[in-house]
């Protein structure tokens, strides 16, 4: 046990160079940071939203409009169905969350509600292992055929906008640059966003507003802009406004050539012959194959690029488009370029976010916690280090040396980790501190006993590292496996408080099994003491 190979002291003295490295960036100042060269450690502990501040904001999922979208497609469901059979019917509206209709001919009934049963998918419920509809259709006395979301889709419907609404949240604050944000559930349809490091929230509060729900629609070549005027509409088409046409309405068709669910990457770009900024897009195989389909079978006839309700371009299809790459030109500026690209990018919202709470957590908060942090860990670290050195003598400065190299690694993983360090996460330093000497306790009371029964120096620390070993592994095992299912099943603090933990004790195994022994050996072979006081 007390034989150290060259090549383990390598590794031994490389892990703690490392670890000063890593660390040591924590006590410069921000200015110097541009300073250290390239191929050395260069990042700081990433600070929680409790000790640097930042920007805390509770939205609200607007559900309604996903069931508004559901009931808008599945009007032209139904339409489609009843066409596709030659079945007649009349009043094909939306109105008090449900599609309605009358059928010309009431010899189609059973024929008509099998069409239209035939639209349910099955969706699973939590109170049941057997799939319900996703639709639930009534015939009504006066002859009407009514069609809505059942209860069970309706639920559906709203957990998965909620649960798409958390991750695109989440991607968009991840491309803002920002460290370790909280994004979590708050209720059934609420998401709280926490950003440490954003003192003014206006940039995200942009970015998270809107929803970014991009398609390509065929223009409505038979709806002029007086019909427009009167209201007359096809069915079938809806009008938006146009920014391609100085802010005036246009008619797609309703049903999108290709969705933006079909997006995979979006870049800012320029135009090779104007040189003004753009868009550039690439859909997937599936989009790619609908977006060839559709523009070979329309050349010559106008496309709309429809973003949040709006027509932001509408040029001509000139040839067919197979490649599955495009550009969006209009009225951009780079910034505005690049921000619709992160959008795009990140993917669209189902519905829109609405802010219910913004709040800017001001850094005074999180100056009295480091304080308060530091003052905790001073008094600690002191009063271990009076205890073990007055309790082991010299083998208790050992300790005291590996607790210090324990607290830099700690430190130096948390920098290389970017793990975000908050409030909880210094109490769990703190935790570490009283708990890394417990494997140095544990072997100096074994050589102890070892001296109590007549070993010699080399032997009595031998069998006390020897065989306090097992003992050491099964206590900071179990401990280890504590605070990883705290960290995966935990969230906010509890996760900071168990990412400390655990790193701390990997650390104090590390520093207390090699590093003290290393030292005490290194003692041992250049004394040789004829005893040894512990």
């Amino acid at each position: 046990m007390l034989h150290f190979p060259r090549w383990k002291i390598t590794v031994i003295l490389a892990v703690c160079l490392l670890g000063f490295l890593s660390a040591l960036p924590n006590f410069l100042p921000e200015d110097r940071l541009k300073d250290i060269p390239g191929w050395l450690p260069s990042r700081q502990v990433s600070l929680g939203l409790d000790l640097q501040g930042g920007s805390h904001m509770l939205l609200e999922v607007g559900v309604q409009t996903v069931i508004d979208e559901r009931l808008d497609t599945l009007q032209d469901d139904v339409r489609i169905a009843l066409r596709r059979e030659r079945i007649g019917y009349t009043g094909l509206i939306i109105r008090d969350g449900e599609v309605s209709f009358r059928l010309r001919d009431a010899a189609d009934e059973d024929k008509a509600l099998k069409v239209v049963r035939d639209l349910a998918q099955p969706v699973s419920s939590n109170l049941s292992v057997v799939p319900a509809d996703d639709i639930e259709i009534e015939l009504r006395d006066d002859g009407k055929i009514a069609v809505r979301p059942s209860e069970q889709g309706a639920a559906e419907l709203k957990r998965r906008a909620v649960q798409q609404s958390i991750e695109i949240v989440r991607r968009r604050v991840d491309e803002l640059g920002t460290r370790e944000p909280t994004i979590q559930s708050q209720g059934d349809v609420r998401i709280l966003v926490q950003v440490p490091g954003l003192d003014d929230p206006q940039d995200l509060i942009d970015m998270l507003g809107k929803v970014a729900k991009m398609s390509f629609h065929l223009v409505d070549e038979t709806t002029s802009a007086s019909d427009i005027a009167r209201g007359r509409v096809a069915p079938g088409s809806v009008v938006y406004p146009s920014a391609d046409d100085g802010g005036a309405p246009l008619a797609v068709r309703r049903r999108a050539m290709v969705s933006g669910e079909n997006l995979v990457d979006a870049r800012p770009s320029f135009d090779q012959q104007s040189g003004i900024p753009v868009v550039t897009f690439r859909f997937d195989v599936t989009g790619a194959r609908k977006f060839g389909n559709a523009t070979k079978a329309n050349v010559g006839r106008r496309f709309a690029i429809v973003l949040d309700n709006e027509i932001i371009s509408a040029p001509v299809i000139r040839e067919p488009i197979t490649g599955g790459r495009g550009q969006i030109s209009g009225s951009f500026t780079v910034e505005s370029a690049n921000n619709l690209s992160i959008l795009l990018r990140a993917g669209a919202l189902p519905a829109p976010l609405i802010i219910k709470e913004q709040r800017s957590v001001g850094p005074d908060l999180g100056a009295d916690s480091i304080a308060a942090g530091k003052m905790a860990a001073i008094f600690g670290l002191t009063a271990v280090v009076i205890f073990i050195i007055l309790s082991y003598g010299l083998f208790g400065v050992a300790a005291n040396i590996a607790l210090f190299i324990n607290l830099i690694l700690i430190l130096g993983a948390l920098s290389v980790l970017q793990a975000t360090l908050t409030l909880p996460g210094i109490a769990g330093i703190v935790l570490t501190i009283g708990m890394a000497v417990d494997a140095n306790v544990l072997v100096f009371e074994r050589i102890r006993e070892e001296i109590k029964l007549g070993k010699a120096p080399f032997a009595a620390v031998d069998n006390g590292y020897s065989q306090a070993m097992s003992t050491i592994m099964d206590a900071n095992i179990t401990t280890l496996i504590a605070a990883i299912i705290l960290f995966q099943y935990g969230s906010g603090p509890i996760r900071g408080f168990a990412v400390t933990l655990s790193i701390g004790i990997v650390a104090s195994v590390f520093t207390a099994v090699t590093v003290t022994r290393l030292m005490l050996t290194i003692w041992l072979r250049r004394t040789r003491p004829t005893e040894l006081v512990v």
